[in-house]
């Protein structure tokens, strides 16, 4: 295993779910959906991030969201990392969308430049140190506070955050019980399917999209 190459939400309507973030965001065919009843309550332990330019760019995803049906977690504005807000789509996957960038210098766009998958960890170390065993580099680590591994050739970047603080970040209680309603799709050679310590589940990323 050398990436994450795809996402795959499971959501109870996957028409609706499509819908719903073709009008929002656009995304690219590393997002899959499958249908799935498991329960699930709460925070899910996990959060999607898109990276953009800048400010005008964060307002129009989160508008183009909250019209597609988003409810608003936390609402666009300037933090001390730069400019974000935060949206869950109407599945209940959290979004974060946000810039480092204070000021716009060019016409707003919907241009995501980086996504990234942020599992909450209760133990962001020991998680760390499994990760690595599976063949991923670490591309920076703030103790037990963060860990984002180098994307390799996948699209999505993959990272560690506590799961109180990443609650926190996006704007919800960190109580949550059942399904994380998530599945990893893993770059590179994967003997099987397999769980990390956080419960979240991998398996091999299929070359087409599962309908």
């Amino acid at each position: 295993m050398n990436s994450l190459a795809s996402v795959t939400l499971e959501v109870a309507d996957p028409t609706a779910a499509d819908r719903f973030y073709t009008a929002a965001f656009g995304l690219d065919t590393w997002l899959r959906l499958r249908a799935c009843e498991t329960p699930t309550t709460g925070f899910r332990g996990f959060a999607l991030a898109l990276t953009v330019s800048q400010p005008g760019t964060v307002r129009n995803l989160v508008d183009a969201a909250l019209d597609a049906g988003a409810t608003s977690l936390k609402p666009a504005a300037k933090s001390f990392w730069g400019f974000g807000g935060v949206v869950r789509a109407p599945d209940g996957t959290i979004w974060k969308i946000a810039t480092s960038a204070r000021k716009d210098t060019g016409p707003a766009t919907r241009r995501i430049d980086d996504v990234v998958l942020l599992l909450g960890a209760a133990d962001v170390i020991a998680t760390k140190q499994f990760y690595v065993g599976r063949g991923l580099g670490v591309a920076r680590s703030f103790g037990r506070k963060y860990v984002e591994f180098e994307a390799g050739p996948g699209p999505v970047k993959l990272a560690l955050y506590g799961r109180r603080a990443l609650a926190k970040d996006v704007g919800v209680p960190a109580d949550g019980t059942g399904s994380h309603r998530l599945v990893l799709g893993a770059g590179g050679d994967v003997p099987g399917p397999f769980g990390d310590p956080d419960g979240f589940l991998w398996e091999a990323a299929s070359l087409t999209p599962t309908p």
